[in-house]
């Protein structure tokens, strides 16, 4: 089981990513448990609002690299976990919390743009790190990171894939508050209890309107990111990050680069 979902008498669905010798990391088969998570909290009349979090004291590491480019075969519509994952977190139409402790990295900082409300523990530390992977953005963050922080500090923080503390991302208006670790979840449970406790429909409603608006920049964001993927996966680039990782090494991009004039 990498995902555990419970249900609450006040209509909270808390889910929690549950791969924590992997730092949460995603593999197919936790893609596929988050977004069926999603899919039930979205049909189960009696959740109001839904908190993701993770295990063991971080949220999530992002994709397993220990199991990118492995074959898939599929029986679904999808053409791979993370394309039902991001379906279903896209169309996800209830209030959705986060409860971010430890490393927020990849998809698991990208998924944070789709949260209604972001709370991160003091200790947090998020990144995006395509450009030390050698791929492009992910999760629509493409669109989505310009949209909270503003376009020179959403390519500053691509670019450069550096990290960022928990005041940063407050500061850049990534998180909405910020606790001690200890209190995040209980704090994003109390937010969550405190969101629910009105007309499911309602709020289904106003998260709706949430939505439309920017479901079609998602939408091209997520078409011009799959293309991007596809021309960077297995690049030169791409398999020096990759056997940098597996080595437990810096990446060493400058053999890529053409020779000094």
């Amino acid at each position: 089981m990498t995902v555990r979902c419970e249900l609450d008498a006040d209509g909270v669905w808390l889910v929690t990513l549950d791969r924590p010798e992997r730092k949460n990391a995603f593999d197919e088969a936790q893609w596929d448990a988050a977004a069926q998570a999603l899919a039930q909290a979205r049909e189960d009349a009696r959740v109001g609002c839904v908190v993701l979090t993770g295990a063991g004291g971080d949220f999530s590491a992002g994709v397993d690299l220990s199991s990118f480019g492995q074959p898939l075969r599929r029986s679904d519509a999808f053409s791979s976990g993370y394309d039902h994952f991001m379906t279903r977190l896209v169309e996800f139409d209830k209030p959705l919390v986060a409860a971010v402790q430890g490393v927020g990295v990849g998809i698991g900082c990208t998924l944070l743009f789709h949260c209604d409300v972001v709370y991160l523990g003091e200790g947090a530390r998020l990144r995006l790190p395509f450009a030390a992977l050698g791929l492009v953005p992910e999760g629509a963050s493409s669109y989505l990171l310009a949209q909270v922080v503003g376009s020179r500090a959403a390519a500053e923080l691509l670019l450069s894939a550096e990290w960022i503390d928990a005041r940063r991302a407050l500061e850049l208006g990534i998180a909405t508050r910020v606790f001690r670790d200890d209190q995040v979840l209980a704090a994003a449970l109390a937010k969550a209890r405190e969101i629910a406790q009105h007309d499911p429909a309602t709020l289904q409603a106003i998260k709706r309107t949430l939505l439309a608006h920017r479901r079609p920049g998602l939408d091209a964001a997520r078409a011009v990111e799959a293309e991007g993927m596809r021309r960077q996966a297995g690049s030169p680039a791409n398999r020096e990050a990759i056997a940098a990782f597996l080595e437990k090494r810096k990446p060493d991009f400058r053999k890529l680069r053409g020779p000094t004039p």
